[in-house]
């Protein structure tokens, strides 16, 4: 059992994975445009498109966050599963702007460094969001196992959203995971309660499991 460790607003936990979610749906969008076109992406018709996936999607994560319908009502309230623009500079931001801001801005709209970005973008987001999937998870307590098995359907599901190609596999995305944010979690001067660490440390150990054959 993790426990719970810190009591953090539901909100705010839902937020955090919200928002990198809606950063794989816009990368999503571009990716499935076949051209790398900001211009032709469509958020709308890639949500339409796996309606199914998204709702399970969802499901998962107000399973995991043990999320009230009004907290899980934040998904709609941000607006990034509903049609809305997709730009160049969006990217270059999902991107942690690795890229780099080009002298002229519609430069970001060449379609290899759109490719650029969305590949970086989705390294970022899917590393964002598997952090803010097991933090939620570690807050609202239960059965690891339990809880890594969906956080592990989650990470696939949003991951092939993100990229169709399989090009960011789970068990690389937990990877990058593990080392940018377990560190600043785990080390003896990190300030986190020994409950947290726990609860951290079973859900690496129960997560590298289930993404060792998911390479």
């Amino acid at each position: 059992m993790a426990g719970q460790v810190v009591p953090v607003p539901e909100g705010v936990l839902a937020r955090e994975i919200f928002g990198p979610l809606g950063g794989l749906v816009e990368i999503g969008a571009v990716s499935a445009t076949g051209t790398w076109s900001v211009s032709a992406a469509s958020v709308g018709e890639l949500v339409r498109e796996r309606r199914g996936e998204v709702d399970r999607l969802l499901d998962l994560v107000r399973d995991i966050g043990g999320f009230s319908p009004a907290t899980m009502g934040i998904a709609d309230e941000l607006g990034y599963l509903r049609e809305h623009e997709v730009t160049a500079p969006a990217l270059l931001l999902w991107s942690g702007a690795i890229e780099g801001i080009p002298a002229r801005l519609e430069d970001l709209e060449q379609p290899d460094i759109v490719c650029r970005m969305c590949h970086m973008a989705a390294d970022v987001q899917l590393t964002s969001f598997l952090q803010a999937l097991v933090t939620a998870a570690v807050v609202a307590g239960g059965d690891v196992r339990q809880g890594a098995a969906r956080i592990a359907e989650a990470l696939t599901i949003a991951a092939g959203i993100a990229d169709a190609t399989e090009r960011s596999a789970p068990a690389l995305v937990f990877r990058m995971w593990r080392v940018v944010h377990l560190p600043g979690i785990l080390r003896p001067d990190a300030g986190t309660p020994e409950q947290g660490k726990a609860a951290f440390r079973s859900y690496d150990r129960a997560l590298e499991a289930l993404t060792a054959g998911a390479a």
